[in-house]
């Protein structure tokens, strides 16, 4: 595992702070928010809530509650306030006047976490692209020079931040220039992509990608079936995929070939993983990210039934996949890390669930066959002759399936394999 997140730093204090409104998910949100602030090397101390129906367009919070947060900074001596929700500019502004703090809201806090885990360069592109359309209208907010200073430079986060600010309009023109030119980045890296997916696609080999909420166990249910079924994984730790206990661990798309013990294969992917309330402006990042989803035969949504929001998880994974455009591929639900609750495992849930521990090989077992009975669907079971004179097809069908049974007579081999549809039609000369 070549990549590695971790920091010497002591985490900067900080306080969080939401709107109940009539929001029915706001425990799960404002509980997902500290564990964003701690994958920034934050620590949430405290956490103010107000109940209205709607944000105060002037300070998000009424009058009263900003007095006693402005207190509450002094008392504790915080210098950032995290809100759980977009703001505005003009909230940002304010609030940060009434404080005397820095205002960072959710938006800006997932953008900043994904600046730092981005590690292709198409990653990198589609946040700093983000990150620029988030800024350009925030310019004359402390939020925006801690941004200001990071892009472009790979991204050093709002515990790392200095001093130092840009003239307005020099900085508007500044951001405006680097967006055409990041777009234009990611229009020829886009059509790289592209061509690289449907050189593989032509190998004829199912895809499977893993999706699902950030910190489900998707990387280490890979990591697990990597070890056991990808070439080489099992003593080369770089073929295997970074996890950690920690939302957006890791934003890379990886995809590796699985050969299972009857020889059929299949590619998998680990893909970023998701998280409610996504910024808009990172959707664009998702849809880069989540290509090999998008292309794929076969979605195995990991879900941590050991989370008491995982209901609620499995809701957001689903409108993002809506979102990014990804519809009508079959879904395999996998719930995952049962083996922190009193749930029975591994146990089928009718033909498309299946409750599982990703660290129990019983569990890896039952879910490697249910992924089979649904990409090998067109497999059937054919006989085949195959002259001695074309020893190199026996060899080819060796090569890529166990045969069920193998015989001869005076002219050639009798094979009973099953095969694709693809397969059927490449030998059909020889099926008898």
């Amino acid at each position: 595992m070549t990549e590695q997140h971790s920091t010497t730093e002591a985490p900067r204090q900080v306080f969080l702070v939401g709107l109940t409104t009539n929001n029915g998910s706001f425990n799960y949100e404002i509980e997902e928010l500290g564990n964003l602030a701690k994958a920034n090397n934050l620590e949430p101390v405290e956490t103010f809530t107000q109940k209205l129906e709607r944000p105060n367009p002037a300070l998000y919070f009424g009058k009263g509650k900003v007095e006693e947060l402005a207190e509450a900074v002094k008392t504790y001596d915080v210098d950032m306030i995290i809100a759980n929700d977009e703001l505005s500019p003009s909230q940002i502004r304010n609030l940060e006047k009434e404080t005397n703090v820095t205002v960072v809201d959710r938006t800006g806090l997932i953008l900043d976490i994904f600046a730092q885990r981005a590690q292709t360069k198409e990653a990198k592109l589609q946040v700093q692209l983000a990150r620029l359309q988030y800024q350009l209208p925030r310019l004359r907010t402390s939020m925006s020079v801690s941004l200001d200073q990071q892009t472009g430079a790979g991204g050093g986060g709002f515990t790392s931040r200095g001093a130092g600010e840009t003239k307005l309009e020099e900085s508007r023109r500044r951001i405006t220039a680097q967006m055409v030119h990041i777009r234009q980045d990611l229009a020829s890296l886009t059509k790289s992509d592209t061509t690289r997916t449907v050189r593989r696609n032509s190998n004829d080999l199912a895809n499977v990608a893993l999706v699902g909420y950030t910190n489900a166990g998707k990387s280490t249910l890979m990591n697990r079936l990597l070890k056991r079924f990808g070439v080489g994984a099992d003593t080369d730790t770089s073929k295997q995929v970074f996890e950690k206990n920690m939302l957006f661990a890791t934003l890379n798309t990886t995809v590796r070939q699985l050969t299972l013990p009857d020889k059929k294969q299949f590619l998998l992917s680990d893909t970023v993983g998701f998280v409610s309330k996504l910024p808009h402006n990172l959707v664009a990042a998702f849809k880069s990210t989540l290509q090999e989803a998008a292309s794929a035969d076969l979605l195995l949504q990991v879900v941590d039934v050991s989370d008491d929001h995982y209901k609620e998880m499995m809701a957001t994974t689903e409108a993002t996949l809506a979102e990014v455009g990804i519809h009508d591929i079959p879904m395999i639900t996998i719930y995952n890390k049962a083996d922190r609750t009193e749930l029975t495992y591994p146990e089928l849930s009718g033909e498309n669930a299946i409750t599982i521990s990703a660290l129990d090989t019983a569990s890896q077992d039952a879910l490697i066959t249910l992924i089979k009975q649904q990409i090998f669907k067109d497999v059937t079971t054919v006989k085949l002759h195959v002259p001695f004179d074309k020893g190199g097809i026996s060899a080819k069908l060796a090569a890529n399936h166990t045969f069920i049974t193998e015989d001869y007579d005076e002219h050639g081999s009798l094979i009973t394999v099953e095969l694709s549809q693809l397969e059927r039609e490449l030998f059909k000369e020889y099926i008898i």
